[in-house]
């Protein structure tokens, strides 16, 4: 490998060429500042602070290449240090690319005033000590990067799940938001939560990328067995929607039904539905012929013979009364239901016409969203004319208790 003292043997000479080149240190730098103004619209932009630490990187690597080409042995000659110069947050506000600019820049400059600086005889060899120390920084720049992404990476993959278990606790407040914020959450529409079982081998940063192609902000987490998703979207208006399009997001679950709450209006209010999500999805297993993606809603039933009290004050409200307010729909309901779901066999229970029967069944399914002409909507049917009644059934609380 080349270096100052192979390049230039005599070290009388090698003194000379580092002293010609330490007494222009200054101008050097203001020339690579000067420089970086002039083709680098993006330094215009930084502020005051961030400015004078590119200045420091850039003076730290003329005198760093300086102290490299006297003696290569010396420490203060190491390539990797000219990066102490500034703060690690330096790495935080100038990208990587970014400082490829600086380091390019720097060495075009200190190229262009090797002729006024150095001897003909011995500009070729500083030229080739320049490309060597270049090389070399530029793995150095890699390395320092490398190594900030993976830290920032593991802190930012920490508040992300502290931010998931914040929702699913119900504790989401201001602070989560900034936080979620801070993580790149943009909240460009409404927000739900996804659940389903967790793959032996998570891959978590391709499934934000596979989100963000679907153009959905996520964060995710892994948490007692579960993989959990909240998303937002402007796609998400309802449910239905919301799992549909959660559904390319699939082949990042395990084998099994994944869950999708009912969206709601932003990260704050998300705890509604991870409880829902989850609820669902601790009974999912009892409809294994379920569709892969479902809604929190499509798993009332099984909510509901789990000891759901929302779930089953839903069906109560959203079906069971309904019915109960068109008296002779309720009655077809049961009658349809308790003869196998035969029209026949049911308008002669009830003393009525088939199309009669045929009539009820479409209102029934209007006024409910449930068919019972569909096994599994007789099913959801069934289910709530039982809670119904047996809540109408219930003692009721005297005034003195």
């Amino acid at each position: 490998m080349s270096t100052g003292p192979a390049l230039v043997p005599d070290p009388a000479e090698r003194a000379a060429l580092t002293k010609s080149l330490s007494a222009r240190t200054g101008e050097l730098t203001s020339l690579v500042v000067q420089a970086m103004e002039e083709s680098h619209p993006w330094f215009t932009r930084l502020g005051a602070e961030e400015r004078s630490w590119i200045t420091l990187v850039a003076r730290s690597g003329i005198d760093n290449f300086i102290t490299w080409f006297g003696d290569d042995t010396s420490p203060g000659g190491d390539p990797g240090m000219l990066f102490n110069a500034a703060p690690r947050a330096l790495t935080r506000k100038i990208s990587l690319h970014q400082t490829v600019d600086l380091v390019r820049t720097t060495i075009e400059v200190v190229a262009q005033q090797i002729e006024s600086l150095v001897p003909p005889e011995d500009q070729q060899a500083v030229n080739v000590a320049i490309l060597q120390f270049s090389r070399d920084v530029a793995f150095a720049a890699a390395e320092v990067y490398a190594r900030a992404a993976e830290l920032r990476g593991g802190w930012d993959e920490r508040m992300e799940a502290l931010i998931v278990d914040a929702v699913v606790r119900a504790e989401a407040d201001e602070m989560v938001l900034s936080r979620a914020s801070a993580l790149g959450w943009r909240g460009s529409g409404r927000v739900c939560v996804a659940v389903g079982p967790v793959p032996v081998e998570t891959d978590l940063d391709g499934l934000r990328r596979d989100a963000g192609n679907l153009d959905l902000d996520v964060l995710t987490s892994v948490q007692g067995g579960r993989l959990i998703v909240i998303a937002s979207g402007k796609d998400l208006v309802d449910e239905q929607s919301a799992a549909k399009a959660l559904s390319p997001l699939g082949d990042h679950f395990d084998e099994g039904t994944i869950v999708v709450g009912p969206p709601v209006d932003d990260l704050t209010e998300a705890a509604d539905s991870a409880r829902m999500a989850l609820s669902a999805a601790r009974t999912a297993h009892a409809w294994p012929s379920s569709p892969r993606v479902v809604t929190s809603w499509e798993l009332l039933p099984e909510r509901a013979v789990d000891g759901d009290p929302e779930a089953r004050r839903a069906l109560v409200d959203d079906i069971y009364r309904p019915l109960v307010r068109a008296k002779e729909l309720l009655h077809t309901c049961v009658s349809f239901l308790d003869h196998g779901c035969s029209v026949e066999t049911t308008a002669r229970d009830l003393f009525v016409h088939p199309n009669t029967v045929r009539y009820r069944v479409r209102r029934i399914s209007e006024i409910t969203g449930y068919s019972p002409a569909q096994p599994r909507q007789a099913y959801v049917l069934h289910l709530a004319i039982t809670l119904g009644r047996l809540a109408e059934q219930e003692p009721q609380s005297s005034p003195d208790e």
